[in-house]
């Protein structure tokens, strides 16, 4: 007996209460139906059907294996779809949302070789720092920095999020150099306005698997909700800027920006932030979503992409 075939013959026959109509459902002759049914029955010991001329009602035990048989056959089918996908070309429009000052400078600019690479997919990207809803407004993939909250939605780590302590030679020649994260506290600092508080935590970068850290609360005259309005600022010299590494890279290797306390980490909270891919949850990820996903995490992946 083709267990299967079996199954799903049985499980057609419950939901349309006749051999018959079952039969036409999935195109095969109502004595196939039956023959099927009848073995199920043989194998079970048990009747499934009690046949009356009104059609077919569950017994007890048709209940409890029809249950059973219909979620086999929707793992069934969930596997099949998995596996198929691994195969299929990616294609169709992708909705992404990111951070604007990230999506400029290591989204957008890699995009068109992502296209190329892909040419059955078309992207519908938005730059916006606003955190936006995944499901409500049908965004196929977010970039999103830091630590996550915890929700239902899937997430990928794409890279680690480092920030680091710097400031502008002008304003380190004015007010000099802080030589540990409690003289922090001292200094004028350009701070990022939609951070919880004002108070960040230095993680020694030698600490091993117990980290020593500190909390200095920072102050300053400017804040800003816009990271390269911030680095801007820094530059500038109107104070120590506490920027993430993707963004200063250039400004470090220039000398515009000088790197300071090089041994210790910057971070609004104690969890560990990163770079991560977030998408609603599904049994089975699009194509799309996997290729875009893949791409740009091979691609911050790579040794030395944007440190200095």
């Amino acid at each position: 007996m083709d267990y299967f075939s079996a199954m799903r013959a049985f499980c057609c026959a419950a939901e349309e209460g006749s051999m018959s109509k079952a039969a036409a459902k999935i195109s095969v002759k109502t004595s196939t139906v039956s023959r099927y049914v009848t073995d199920l029955e043989r194998d079970l010991t048990i009747a499934l059907f009690n046949r009356s001329t009104r059609g077919l009602v569950l017994t007890e035990a048709g209940r409890v294996f029809y249950e059973q048989a219909v979620q086999v056959l929707k793992n069934l089918e969930d596997a099949r779809a998995v596996t198929a996908a691994l195969n299929a070309s990616p294609r169709g429009l992708l909705r992404v949302t990111m951070p604007a000052s990230f999506g400029r400078r290591h989204v957008m600019r890699h995009l068109p070789e992502f296209m190329e690479r892909f040419p059955q997919i078309d992207v519908d990207a938005s730059l916006t720092d606003d955190v936006v809803n995944v499901i409500d407004s049908g965004v196929d993939l977010a970039i999103r920095i830091g630590a996550l909250p915890d929700s239902q939605l899937m997430a990928r780590r794409l890279a680690p999020h480092r920030r680091v302590i710097c400031a502008s030679p002008d304003y380190i020649a004015r007010h000099g150099a802080p030589a540990t994260p409690d003289e922090l506290a001292a200094h004028a600092a350009v701070r990022f306005s939609l951070a919880a508080d004002d108070r960040w935590v230095f993680v020694h970068r030698s600490a091993a698997a117990d980290p020593a850290t500190v909390t200095v609360r920072l102050q300053g005259r400017v804040r800003a909700d816009d990271t390269d309005a911030l680095l801007d600022l820094a530059i500038a010299g109107c104070g120590i800027a506490f920027l993430p590494s993707w963004a200063i890279g250039e400004a470090v290797r220039s000398g515009a920006l000088s790197q300071l306390l090089p041994e210790w980490e910057a971070q609004p909270k104690a969890a560990m932030p990163a770079i991560w891919a977030v998408y609603p949850p599904k049994k089975t990820v699009s194509t799309k979503v996997r290729a875009f996903i893949d791409f740009y995490a091979e691609l911050f992946g790579r040794e030395g992409y944007w440190d200095f």
